[in-house]
């Protein structure tokens, strides 16, 4: 008998379950008409290119060549047009300076970043971080794992055949970060710092393939996958370390002669610089503030010079009459020297017309998004409610036809000073645009600057024909079969 009972309670508890289940997932539902109903209602001026009863649009753009099918979108459709992932994402894609201009130059609520008062508290204490003085030293870190990097490539080109640069750009970004971040590279790394620098690669690389895949879009469901559960113990073993050096340097500040020896380093790392921060109350940012600040700092910075040098020097191999104009100025201001110096990087001239033509045509993000905080009127009239979805497509607005003559073709001279006098503040916007552009901006070209240099002076570039790079839009921009190049050895001093 009491089995029984045990069994119908079951039984009843089984359909307790059930039904709940069915009415939060009716309530789901409900909730995700609302928004659809809510997205097509708010773009409903804005005419598109036609969706898949159930894709939207994402089936277009998972395929090759998604990013050149939304410039051809951008020529049919000036200005913007709706962008669904679904049928329950949409966001209003733009790609022209004014439209840029109305949403970003008044902030919202970004992806992967603080909002309101927090983030502007966070911005006022680090914009000293960036400033020259402390940015120059890091000419040095920058000089110093380039030239580990290049070494590596003087023994593959010894085997005369093609090589993918981009993973060991990448690696060089990376060690480059946690010298500068937490002052140790990859040559000087214990077990528990070999474990973040794995767990940063693991974590870009399950970002992007999350990205990718449309049934990984639910936390819930991504989190019952062996894929997120190894992404949250990667950031697991991020956030253990983070926090951990932290409590170390904090331990390490309070002892006075630990205190004068990080004065009296050659540079501050980016974490001597988060401690030290302070308002104009004296508050500082708390552990969970710090962390956050050094993950974003690793994240962002690492895969975004990764994809910008990579695919530079693959531009210096498509153009090798720009290549060798690049060089010659390099070994010029160089002369006999090996090493750059602080001042030399004002001295870049066509290297940095070169670079900033490559951002252009090849942006590291070649999109953002951002949720409306406030309604926005465009230019022409038509306006977007608040809580609208905004993706700004940097690759369709560098190859805007209408801002940009002949935009397939790289020509520097587009940066020449009176080139740039009379162009839209926002028509090149590589490093984002507005309050919340890239703060590591200035940090980015000085490190671009600084490898490129190195790398045209010390190697030739030239294409792989049978292996040309396959774009693909990933967190970055990166190709789908690696960027294959040959490298020639140049002799010291070469202005080959």
């Amino acid at each position: 008998m009491g089995s029984v009972l045990l069994s119908l309670s079951l039984s009843r508890l089984g359909l307790w379950a059930s039904g709940l289940i069915l009415v939060l997932g009716f309530l789901k539902l409900i909730g995700l008409l609302m928004r659809r109903q809510f997205l097509t209602r708010a773009m409903d001026s804005f005419p598109g290119p036609p969706t898949h009863w159930f894709f939207g649009h994402a089936h277009e753009m998972q395929q090759t060549g998604s990013l050149d099918k939304v410039v051809s979108w951008a020529h049919e459709f000036p200005h913007a047009h709706p962008l669904w992932y679904g049928q329950f994402l949409g966001f209003l894609n733009i790609y022209e300076p004014e439209y840029a201009k109305a949403v970003y130059s008044r902030g919202g609520k970004g992806l992967l970043v603080l909002q309101g008062p927090k983030w502007f508290q966070h911005r006022k204490l680090l914009t000293p971080g960036f400033h020259y003085d402390v940015l120059k030293p890091y000419t040095m870190v920058f000089a110093e794992s380039t030239n580990a990097m290049l070494d590596k490539w003087e023994e593959k080109a010894r085997e005369n055949k093609s090589f993918d640069i981009f993973g060991d750009v990448g690696h060089m970004a990376l060690d480059t970060l946690m010298k500068c971040t937490f002052g140790k590279g990859h040559s000087s790394l214990s077990h528990r710092d070999s474990n973040y620098y794995e767990a940063v690669k693991d974590l870009t690389l399950l970002m992007q393939q999350r990205i990718e895949s449309f049934q990984y879009h639910n936390d819930f469901i991504y989190r019952l996958t062996a894929h997120g559960r190894r992404f949250l113990r990667a950031c697991q073993v991020a956030h253990d370390h983070t926090d951990q050096v932290i409590r170390e340097r904090k331990a390490a500040l309070e002892d006075e002669k630990e205190q004068e020896k990080i004065q009296n380093r050659r540079h501050l790392d980016f974490l001597d610089i988060l401690l030290g921060a302070r308002d104009e109350s004296g508050i500082k940012l708390s552990d969970r503030d710090l962390r956050a600040e050094v993950d974003t700092f690793m994240f962002e910075g690492h895969d975004t010079t990764t994809s910008g040098i990579s695919w530079f020097l693959y531009c210096m191999a498509l153009y090798p009459e720009h290549q060798h104009r690049c060089r010659e100025e390099i070994c010029q201001i160089l002369g006999s020297r090996d090493s750059f110096q602080w001042e030399d990087l004002a001295k870049m001239n066509y290297l940095t017309m070169c670079i900033k033509e490559s951002l252009r045509l090849y942006p590291p993000v070649p999109q953002v998004y951002r949720q409306l905080s406030k309604p926005v009127t465009f230019v022409d009239g038509r306006t977007l409610p608040a809580g609208s979805l905004i993706s700004l497509h940097i690759y369709a607005l560098h190859r805007n036809s209408a801002v940009w003559p002949d935009p397939e073709v790289f020509d520097p001279l587009r940066f020449s000073p009176e080139n740039v006098a009379g162009r839209h503040p926002f028509a090149f916007i590589p490093f984002s645009a507005g309050p919340r552009n890239c703060i590591g901006q200035q940090f980015a070209m000085n490190e671009m600057k600084v490898v490129t240099a190195l790398c045209l002076r010390r190697f030739e570039f030239a294409l792989d024909p049978l292996r040309p790079p396959i774009k693909l839009l990933q967190l970055i921009l990166c190709s789908k079969n690696g960027i294959y190049l040959h490298l020639s050895p140049l002799g010291p001093g070469s202005g080959k």
